[in-house]
């Protein structure tokens, strides 16, 4: 029994990398754009003091 394994070029991993990038970037501007100001500012305060980083 013989077992082959396929390897994905180096090129072809940057290029899926680049597009999923690119696709969460816009996934994160299309929402963050139909989110009020005043929901992401409490939301990053939140992470702010969850994480420990003062903000005031």
């Amino acid at each position: 029994m013989t077992t082959q394994t396929q390897t994905i070029s180096g090129a072809r991993t940057g290029v899926l990398s680049a597009l999923f990038a690119i696709a969460l970037g816009l996934g994160i501007i299309t929402l963050t754009g139909h989110v009020q100001a005043a929901a992401l500012h409490d939301a990053a305060h939140d992470v702010r003091h969850a994480t420990g980083f003062p903000c005031h």
